[in-house]
């Protein structure tokens, strides 16, 4: 078969044109840093260690940091950037973002990595990594992977995209389904995500409906608890794991669960599934997995399996982090996670 050497031609600029598409797209790669700054993995993983040590909840909340940066816009981190007279809403100040918390870990990294390699490991890459560290010393090192490297930080920060993104408490299954397949995660890895719950605290206003659920949905003596606990304050935070709850509560509202407590809280486990099962979860989201069958065979196969769990979350937290910028963003590599290139930042001790 004779191909003109016109349509040879357009098939190979074709084939450079696709190649050079995909080289953009997969820049991230194992060892990034390797010759620019070597040893900033570690550097990362100390100041995770010594933030866990001082207090435990940072671990989960930088667990929580990577799934709320690279579910918008991409891992960029976007989701550090804050609020400036020019741009008052930036991610963080979204109601969906309430909680957020471990900023200061990601500025005391920063800080040492400006100190040793002056310009050269973004914002993003250490969200990813310190949440790699997270994980794994909050599960014995039982979650452990090698994300890839080489993200740039974004200059664009909306609270709307937050709001339009990230799937919210008060979700149905249908809802949560749809959320995840719009950046390509499929129901599994919707349950595999969701049990990152097992560790952190959430907001009453996020589970204020739990608090009238039939007892269908969650164990009334549960309920009593959480409903106490809210009423607490206006808006007090709750442990995600009723084996992070306070024993008093738990002996006083079901003592047939205080076998169960543990002394470390904040364990990433597979917890959360067992907890699904006996219906003792904070949100309306949780307890919907329960409510579809695909779902609910992957939410007892976790329960049974908690070394399957640890590596599938391992798998599912790489996927995450190679969530790209949208086409065309300008990247860069910025001198302070909280604010672009080129504006003043004003330290605050």
């Amino acid at each position: 078969m004779k191909v003109s050497a016109a349509a040879a031609a357009a098939a190979a600029l074709l084939l450079v044109v696709v190649a050079a598409a995909q080289a953009e797209a997969s820049e991230l790669k194992l060892g990034y840093y390797g010759k620019t700054c070597q040893g900033w993995e570690n550097v990362v993983k100390y100041h995770v260690a010594k933030a866990i040590r001082a207090n435990r909840a940072s671990g989960a909340a930088l667990v929580r940091l990577i799934f709320h940066d690279c579910f918008v816009r991409g891992c960029d981190a976007s989701v550090l950037l804050d609020p400036t007279p020019a741009n008052p809403h930036t991610e963080k100040t979204a109601p969906i973002n309430i909680g957020l918390a471990a900023f200061e870990v990601i500025d005391e990294i920063k800080a040492a990595l400006e100190e040793r390699c002056p310009g050269t490991v973004s914002c993003s890459d250490i969200v990813v990594f310190a949440a790699r560290d997270a994980s794994s010393i909050l599960s014995n090192g039982h979650v452990h992977f090698d994300p890839p490297a080489g993200r740039l930080d974004g200059k664009v920060s909306r609270a709307a995209d937050a709001q339009r993104d990230l799937p919210d408490s008060t979700f149905t299954i249908g809802e949560l389904i749809r959320n995840f397949r719009r950046k390509n995660f499929t129901v599994e890895e919707l349950v595999i995500l969701s049990g990152a719950h097992a560790i952190g605290v959430g907001h009453c206003s996020s589970f204020r409906a739990r608090l009238t659920s039939p007892p269908s949905q969650i164990v009334p003596a549960y309920r009593n608890l959480l409903s106490g606990r809210c009423a607490a304050g206006p808006d007090p935070v709750v442990p995600n794991n009723v084996r992070d709850e306070d024993p008093r509560a738990v002996a006083a509202a079901f003592p047939s669960f205080l076998k169960k407590l543990r002394r470390s809280g904040d364990f990433l486990d597979n917890s959360y599934y067992h907890n699904n099962l006996a219906r003792i979860v904070t949100f309306n989201s949780d307890w919907q997995l329960l409510t579809e069958k695909e779902a609910l065979g992957h939410v007892k196969e976790y329960a049974e399996n908690g070394t399957l769990w640890d590596e599938d979350f391992s798998d599912a937290l790489v996927k995450l982090s190679k969530l790209p910028m949208p086409p065309r963003s300008k990247g860069e590599i910025r001198s302070h996670c909280r604010v672009v290139n080129g504006h003043h930042h004003h330290h605050h001790h």
